[in-house]
C-alpha cells in the first residue's frame, strides 16, 4: 500500500500554485504591454511630439515666418498673458461657455433619456432621430445655424417675427450680446444627444425590482427619480459630464465659424489661434497653447477626482 501509494500522483510543494498564478500574471502583463506598444508608439508620435514642441516654443520669441532664428526668452510670454485683457477675456468666455452648456445638455440629456426609456411606440424611431444632430460635423451644423440665425434671410428671425416674440430681425451671432446665447443653444442641440445616449445606456441596467419595490413602499416618480435612478446613473452621468466639459474647454471650430474672432465670443483656442495664425506670433501662440493643455489638465484631475465621491451617500 505503501508503495503504491508512492508510484501514485505526488503532491504539489507548498507555494506552486501562488507561483504558477505569478507567472500567469506576469505573461498577461508583459503581452498587453507588447499588445499597448504600438498604440503608445502613435500617441507619442502624432500627439506627444507636437506638445513637446508646442511647450518649447511657448518659451521662446519664434515667429511662423523665422522658425529657425528664435531666442530662449523664459516666462516672458506667459508674463504678458497673464497681463493682457484679452486673454482673460478668452478664458472668461470659455468657463462660462463650458458651465453653462455643460450644465444645460446635462439637464436636457437626462429628460431625454427617461423619456426614451420609457415604453413608447416607435422607441427605436425615436432614438435613431435623436442621433442626428450628433452625427453631423460640428463645422457643418454651425454653417448651418450661421445662415439659419442670420438676421436678414435667417429662418429663425422670420418665424419669431411672425409669432411676434420680436419686433424685428436680429443679428443673433453678430451682436455681442447675444453670441454667446447663440453659440451656447447650437452647442447645446449638437451634444444633447450625446448625453442622453450615455444616460440611457445607464438607465437600461437598472433592474425593474427596484421600481417595484419602491411602489410597494409608496414612493412616487420624483422620489424613485432622486433616490433610486440619479445615485445609480451618476457614475455614467459623470464620465459624459467629464467628455463634455474637457470638449467645452477645447471649443473652437463652432465659436470660430459662427463669430469668427469676436471679443465676445473667443475661446482659449480662437485666441491662441488668432496669435499663432493671424499674428504669425509661434512662441506667444504656443505659450497660450500649453496654458489651454495645463488647464484642461487641472480640470482633468478634479472632474475625475470628484467623480469618485459617491452620490448624496456616505461611505457607511
Amino acid at each position: 500500500m505503501t508503495a503504491a501509494t508512492g508510484r501514485g500522483r505526488r503532491a504539489a510543494p507548498p507555494g506552486t500554485a501562488a507561483r504558477r498564478g505569478s507567472d500567469l500574471a506576469r505573461h498577461r502583463r508583459r503581452a498587453a504591454r507588447l499588445f499597448l506598444l504600438p498604440m503608445a508608439a502613435v500617441l507619442a508620435l502624432v500627439a506627444g511630439w507636437p506638445l513637446v514642441r508646442t511647450v518649447y516654443f511657448a518659451f521662446t520669441d519664434a515667429t511662423l515666418y523665422d522658425i529657425e532664428y528664435h531666442e530662449f526668452v523664459g516666462f516672458l510670454n506667459f508674463y504678458y498673458l497673464a497681463t493682457d485683457p484679452d486673454w482673460w477675456r478668452s478664458v472668461w468666455n470659455t468657463v462660462f461657455f463650458a458651465v453653462v452648456s455643460v450644465g444645460l445638455e446635462t439637464v436636457l440629456g437626462t429628460v431625454v433619456a427617461l423619456t426614451l426609456n420609457a415604453q413608447l411606440r416607435g422607441r427605436g424611431l425615436l432614438r435613431a432621430a435623436m442621433l442626428i444632430p450628433w452625427a453631423i460635423p460640428t463645422v457643418v451644423s454651425a454653417q448651418m445655424w450661421g445662415w439659419m440665425l442670420h438676421d436678414q434671410f435667417g429662418v429663425i428671425n422670420e418665424l419669431l417675427v411672425t409669432l411676434g416674440l420680436i419686433g424685428e430681425p436680429r443679428a443673433w451671432a453678430a451682436d455681442p450680446g447675444l453670441a454667446m446665447w447663440a453659440v451656447i443653444a447650437v452647442d447645446v442641440w449638437k451634444t444633447t444627444p450625446f448625453m442622453a445616449l450615455l444616460i440611457l445606456a445607464a438607465l437600461q441596467l437598472l433592474p425593474d425590482e427596484l421600481y417595484e419595490a419602491a411602489a410597494v413602499d409608496g414612493l412616487g416618480p420624483v422620489g424613485s427619480f432622486f433616490r433610486i435612478t440619479l445615485p445609480l446613473i451618476w457614475p455614467a452621468m459623470m464620465v459624459a459630464i467629464i467628455f463634455r466639459t474637457l470638449d467645452a474647454l477645447r471649443v473652437f471650430d463652432l465659436m470660430y465659424v459662427l463669430t469668427g474672432n469676436s471679443r465676445a465670443t473667443a475661446s482659449m483656442s480662437v485666441y491662441a489661434r488668432q496669435q499663432l495664425v493671424d499674428f504669425q506670433d509661434l512662441g506667444y501662440g504656443s505659450a497660450a497653447s500649453t496654458l489651454l493643455f495645463l488647464i484642461i489638465a487641472a480640470v482633468t484631475v478634479v472632474c475625475i477626482t470628484a467623480g469618485r465621491l459617491r452620490f448624496g451617500t456616505s461611505d457607511d
